[in-house]
């Protein structure tokens, strides 16, 4: 079986991280995977990009003017919103030419057109589209916010000024998907229930078959190291009665990573434990960390992100508690690294944060936008007389739940369905027979 997982980077963002761990899982467990990417990173002869670079940069621009007259000239929402009107020819690469399954995960801003996913489908393949986001199911945003349209028919965009019209972009996007899904079977996977029972209730998925998967970690590389050192080679006090509180996020200044709510939760716990400003601090990886420095009336250390996944190790295992306040996640790989390293978590209930985190067991949910509780969650941490149960815990369920093998079979299993799906339905192709595994 030959497995093409297209992504539109290679290594940048969340779903890129998340799929290039499921292409090493598949290898891992004997399945034969490569990607397919716009934004190639690295020099693996398993990574693949598109030939005429110009000709990508110009359906990502093209897919942006649109947008940006849709916008009618305002900056603030065009990259929130994505329409697929342009993209890469998938068809016409040697890579799809082999593959038996075609695994789609986040294929925007100029990767994958909507035609050409059609082309896809009516080549008779596998289809199994991982969703990072909502994207898949909606006309045109990647997080619906309150909106519920989507469940019936995208119209009335409050990301389109003046909330669009019933008939608007959003609209139309959300028909030309539908008679695209309409083509032949396809598989989505959610990367958490939470998203799963999401993409179940929006009216593009009726007929479908919607699974949730969690995503892989290489719990070899992730795992726990000797704190001490770690924090060493950080540069770090190495006394272990300092307590370090992690945050990390690729862009700090994301108003879905929640920062605002952790400043709270911290100016909360230090005025009812003011002796914890002697032994407490906080670690920010990310970028414009700097900016939160004066924020926090305890040590803060800070360092631009980075893609070094050794000294990333390091950071989590620098830490003694991880904290993510975002709004808005799906199944956050920070808090699966951390987890996988032994580190105790903490963050609100939204998203799949509860099916990760299992509260008093391996961290704490806060309830969602609440610092009092977030703070609550700080001190029962931070506090705990368990905390090696806590770090045992955290371990274990990233060992039970989401390592190379577990996932991997998991997706094999997928596979082989989605094959015998395409194979009988009427849109398949004689000449595209799988080879076995």
């Amino acid at each position: 079986m030959r497995v093409l997982i297209i992504n539109t980077s290679e290594r940048t963002g969340g779903a890129a991280v998340a799929a290039s761990r499921l292409q090493a899982a598949l290898t891992h467990i004997g399945v034969e995977a490569e990607m397919l990417v716009r934004d190639r990173q690295t020099s693996s002869p398993k990574i693949h990009t598109f030939r005429g670079r110009w000709r990508m940069k110009w359906a990502f621009i093209r897919e942006r003017l649109g947008i940006f007259f849709h916008l009618r000239g305002q900056r603030r929402g065009l990259f929130a919103i994505d329409t697929a009107v342009a993209g890469g020819n998938v068809t016409e690469t040697d890579a799809y030419r082999r593959a038996d399954v075609i695994h789609l995960h986040w294929i925007n801003q100029g990767l994958l057109s909507l035609n050409e996913l059609q082309r896809i489908l009516r080549d008779g393949k596998a289809v199994v589209w991982t969703m990072h986001d909502i994207w898949p199911v909606t006309g045109i945003c990647h997080l619906a916010l309150s909106c519920t349209r989507y469940r019936k028919e995208c119209g009335q965009c409050p990301y389109l000024p003046h909330g669009g019209s019933p008939h608007d972009l959003s609209h139309r996007i959300w028909s030309k998907k539908q008679a695209v899904y309409a083509t032949a079977p396809m598989t989505f996977v959610a990367c958490s229930r939470w998203l799963a029972g999401e993409a179940r209730s929006a009216s593009l998925t009726h007929g479908k078959t919607v699974v949730d998967i969690p995503n892989p970690i290489d719990t070899t590389v992730f795992a726990p190291r000797d704190r001490a050192k770690a924090r060493a080679q950080l540069g770090l006090p190495t006394d272990l009665s300092l307590r370090i509180v992690l945050f990390v996020a690729q862009r700090i200044t994301n108003l879905n990573k929640g920062m605002p709510y952790l400043v709270e939760a911290f100016r909360q716990y230090l005025t009812t434990y003011p002796e914890r400003r002697r032994d407490t601090a906080l670690f920010i990886l990310g970028g414009a960390a700097e900016e939160f420095r004066a924020a926090f009336d305890i040590p803060v250390f800070t360092t631009p992100y980075t893609y070094e996944v050794d000294t990333i190790v390091n950071i989590y295992n620098a830490a003694q508690l991880f904290v993510l306040p975002s709004v808005s996640e799906n199944l956050p790989n920070t808090i699966m690294e951390a987890l996988s390293c032994g580190i105790p978590c903490l963050g609100f209930r939204v998203g799949g944060i509860p099916e990760m985190i299992d509260h008093g067991k391996n961290g704490y949910v806060a309830a969602a936008k609440d610092a009092n509780d977030l703070c609550e969650g700080l001190h029962q941490m931070l506090d705990a007389s368990n905390h090696d149960q806590l770090a045992q815990a955290a371990r274990t369920k990233v060992l039970d739940h989401y390592s190379f093998d577990r996932v991997g079979r998991r997706y094999l299993a997928l596979y082989r369905q989605a094959l015998a799906h395409a194979s009988s339905s009427p849109s398949s192709s004689p000449s595209s027979s799988p080879s076995c595994l």
